[in-house]
């Protein structure tokens, strides 16, 4: 719990400056000595009260002051809350190996049909970026909520060579940049901007799908440094099985010369002997240790599915500082309403508690 006027706690110093007054009155009291014919008509006519009686209403009293003195320091609670300004970054493997038929009819198309599913999944006001990898990493649609252009998009990806997962999070995290200005650009230097308030994450995240291992480019984790340092959490989801497989695409999904530049795998037939890359589960691992991600492993699409649709309970809610000050006064006012009410119930006069008889 913080404090918006730390200042204001001074006030807290009422607490302790009244008991004292009332220890000081009470010694006072004690040293007057007042000369009685009748103990017994003193106690007829003082109502009796036992030692927690009378110490009740002054604790009361103490405490509604003291949750008071708290609430003008307008007290603020770290809570989960949703993030109504949340932005998703799909990064999505097309490597070579994503044609790899271990799950029917091929990875390729079981990932981008969990990934519309995702899209169609998502609420209005959530906005989705695609990002697509191979050997280089590619920004296809920048976050948007226009779910439309994010499943055009999805119909255009193409398979090449190589697997640069660690660019894939740079391109991610450049996007990201690009629409909240809380989140620095991959090439500024972070002494100079504004990252976030230290020990809360952003409310963008990145989702990486690879069923491989990193082959070119900047090394995951060094990239998931990258995106600790801004405060954006990185989910790494593994996919595909350990059996060997044919790497099989349809026409659609490849093509000589692709947006990347690469070569990709001819459709129609076998490609790579049925060999099958490994995950590199270790750094998946580590990227999303290391940035407060979660990694999760998907053999087939069932699995994937249920990745994917589980996710934004995951991220779907991030610490804000919410101001509580008005609880604070409210238990004030019960506490000190309270004190002042048992104390004029207990020392009500012996009229007022007798019944009167009627003759």
């Amino acid at each position: 719990m913080s404090f918006s006027w730390p200042w204001a706690l001074l006030a807290l110093l009422v607490v302790p400056l009244i008991v004292a007054a009332r220890w000081w009155l009470n010694r006072r009291r004690k040293r007057s000595a007042i000369t009685v014919s009748s103990i017994a008509l003193i106690k007829a006519a003082v109502p009796g009260r036992s030692a927690w009686r009378r110490k009740i209403p002054v604790y009361l009293f103490l405490a509604g002051l003291f949750a008071l003195s708290l609430g003008l320091a307008r007290p603020q609670a770290s809570v989960n809350v949703p993030a109504n300004n949340t932005s998703i970054l799909l990064a999505i493997d097309v490597s070579g190996s994503m044609c790899t038929t271990d799950v029917s009819p091929n990875r390729m198309a079981v990932a981008t049909d969990a990934a519309r599913d995702f899209i169609k999944a998502q609420d209005g006001g959530t906005k989705i970026g695609l990002v697509a990898f191979s050997g280089v990493a590619g920004l296809l649609v920048a976050p948007t909520t226009d779910k439309d252009a994010l499943l055009d998009a999805m119909d255009t990806l193409k398979t090449a060579r190589g697997t640069a997962i660690g660019q894939a999070i740079l391109t991610s995290l450049d996007a990201i940049a690009e629409n909240n200005p809380n989140v620095a650009a991959t090439g500024v230097d972070l002494g100079d901007t504004p990252s976030g308030t230290v020990g809360d994450y952003q409310p963008d995240t990145i989702v990486v799908l690879t069923d491989g291992a990193n082959s070119t480019g900047v090394d995951p984790v060094t990239a998931a440094q990258q995106a600790a340092a801004r405060r954006v959490r990185v989910f790494t989801i593994g996919f595909g099985t350990t059996e060997p497989a044919q790497m099989v695409c349809t026409p659609d999904q490849v093509s000589g010369d692709n947006m990347f530049g690469g070569r990709a795998p001819r459709g129609g037939g076998g490609f790579g002997g049925g060999r099958n890359q490994q995950i590199d589960e270790e750094a998946l691992t580590s990227v999303a240790d290391l940035t407060g991600g979660r990694y999760f492993r998907a053999e087939d699409a069932d699995q994937l599915n249920n990745v994917l649709s589980d996710l934004p309970k995951e991220f779907g809610l991030h610490k804000q500082d919410v101001e509580i000050s008005v609880w604070f006064v409210l238990g004030a006012v019960v506490l000190v309403l309270g004190g002042v009410g048992l104390s004029l119930w207990w020392n009500r006069g012996p009229a007022l508690r007798a019944t009167p008889r009627r003759d």
